[in-house]
């Protein structure tokens, strides 16, 4: 299954300039998820980091890589309308620096669920070398007005 940037929108609430993944090439609810993140020259956070040599932020990629499990998450019918937060990062590496036109392709695999809190084995590469990769714990919840 493959959704586009308007399905996404559809499962996550993130927005720009936050939603930093352009679309998901597969995924099966509550198991995985894989998605892309199309890094341009124009991305905001390019405008401070760093302006005369551009680099991803880790924490960024991070980010792109909890979203792509969020939309494993959160496309269980039971998880429609609810949101998924950091429960922690552990473990995490950073082993080659994203650019501008670079292609990310994130993974996200559920390896654990008890009730609300979920733990995911995340990996992002570009051209297949592994950029970071990390653990990572959510925990699903109402959204609060």
């Amino acid at each position: 299954m493959e959704l586009d940037i308007n399905e996404i929108k559809k499962i996550l609430p993130h927005r720009y300039p936050f939603l930093l993944i352009d679309a998901v090439e597969e995924y099966e609810p509550g198991k995985f998820a894989r998605a892309r993140k199309c890094v341009s020259a124009d991305d905001p956070f390019f405008q401070g980091h760093f302006p005369d040599y551009p680099v991803m932020p880790g924490v960024l990629i991070i980010e792109a890589l909890a979203q792509t499990g969020a939309v494993a998450l959160l496309s269980l019918p039971e998880n429609k309308g609810k949101i998924a937060l950091f429960g922690g990062i552990r473990n995490a590496r950073f082993r080659q620096q994203v650019k501008p036109g670079d292609v990310l392709t994130l993974n996200c695999e559920l390896v654990r669920m008890h009730g609300p809190v979920g733990i995911g084995q995340a990996e992002a590469r570009v051209n297949g070398k592994l950029c970071c990769n990390a653990e990572l714990s959510f925990a699903i919840m109402d959204p609060v007005s």
